[in-house]
């Protein structure tokens, strides 16, 4: 269960003003259909995260040592200065939706602008540190469809009304905690360890 509600809340917090959030709101824009936009993120979310969680996984198998604890504890630490650094996202204000509809423009466009992106390689270094691919995949894949849900329905006016820099704050916050709490475990500092 830790598993799951950490990669849940790691990345809801994460995704809260990143640019796949900002796409959302363009797509809703642009095509006035909510639902195939909700299917579209949900199955490349679980693509991208769950190929992403395999990789955190088996790379903790392949380099198991107290380094790699290290890595992983670091990367937290990383991600956590990464998420104060506002996304923004390119519109085209001239181009019309694609002929492709909703749900398939969707599929591939946050399939895409998700690879790289931070909650994506939080998703890599979750997989590592839980090794549990199914546990991590549906937290961060609940985590990436609690934050772009409201942003397809409310769009605009939900960016207008929530404090993004209070969001990144936290979201940095949990991520540093996380780093520090593993380096201090691998470091034997935690009591028990």
């Amino acid at each position: 269960m830790e598993a799951f509600l950490t990669s849940t809340a790691v990345v809801a917090l994460a995704e809260i003003g990143d640019k796949t959030m900002l796409l959302a709101i363009v797509l809703a824009a642009r095509f006035k259909a909510p639902v195939p936009i909700v299917l579209g993120i949900l199955f490349a979310t679980l693509a991208n995260h769950a190929f992403a969680a395999f990789v955190g996984e088996r790379a903790s198998f392949l380099l198991d040592g107290t380094w790699f604890r290290y890595a992983v504890a670091i990367s937290f630490i990383a991600m956590a200065a990464w998420t104060l650094v506002p996304d923004t996202f390119d519109e085209d204000e001239d181009a019309k939706p694609s002929r492709y509809g909703a749900f398939l423009t969707t599929l591939v466009a946050f399939f895409l602008v998700e690879m790289g992106d931070k909650t994506q390689i939080a998703t890599i270094a979750l997989g590592a540190q839980f090794q549990n691919v199914l546990t991590v995949t549906a937290g961060t894949t609940l985590g990436m469809m609690i934050a772009n849900v409201p942003a397809v329905f409310l769009g605009n006016a939900l960016i207008a009304k929530v404090p993004l820099g209070v969001v990144r704050a936290v979201a940095a916050l949990l991520f540093l905690a996380i780093g520090v709490w593993l380096l201090a475990e691998t470091a034997g500092w935690l009591p028990g360890a």
